[in-house]
């Protein structure tokens, strides 16, 4: 079985989107990392997260960047609080005993870092808090669907886009 799950923290320059897909490394989520991993395209390198050098997280997590990196503060964002803050959130989720057996395990973590981040620490705390809430929300499967159509009736909005604020 594969897992979705989904999570924004923060504002502005320094929040943090991540998304994450959760699978066991005997079904079609190891064909899915290893390939995410071997097919880099420009801006974009896939890289297996660390919670320090030579100390991968558990369960094995790649992270994707969704956004080319935009510059030297950027690039530190992402090759270091961003990857910081998902390692650890994925090890607080762990501890948390939210994922059973994470050595069988795979995630892929696409993860945005605005070109605009101006707080290296402020970064990484909202990367380990969306880390942590897109695994919950994956292994929780959140949000319901009712969840889902009671926002629908509310209407859709994100941080970059408010209807009929344009």
């Amino acid at each position: 079985m594969i897992l979705i799950g989904e999570s924004f923290v923060g504002n502005g320059a320094n929040a943090a989107h991540t998304n994450i897909v959760l699978g066991r490394k005997d079904g079609p989520m190891a064909s899915a990392w290893a390939t995410a991993l071997a097919t880099p395209s420009a801006g974009h390198v896939p890289f297996v997260t660390v919670l320090r050098p030579s100390v991968p997280v558990k369960p094995f997590t790649l992270f994707v960047s969704k956004a080319a990196p935009a510059g030297e503060l950027h690039e530190r964002a992402i090759w270091g609080s961003a990857q910081a803050g998902l390692a650890q959130g994925v090890a607080d989720a762990v501890a948390a005993g939210l994922l059973d057996d994470p050595d069988n395990l795979l995630i892929i973590a696409a993860v945005w870092v605005n070109p605009a981040v101006d707080d290296l620490d402020e970064s990484y705390r909202n990367q380990r808090d969306a880390a942590l809430g897109a695994v919950r929300a994956a292994v929780e499967g959140t949000p319901t669907v009712e969840d889902v159509l009671k926002a629908a009736e509310a209407g859709a909005y994100n941080p970059f886009y408010t209807p009929g604020d344009a």
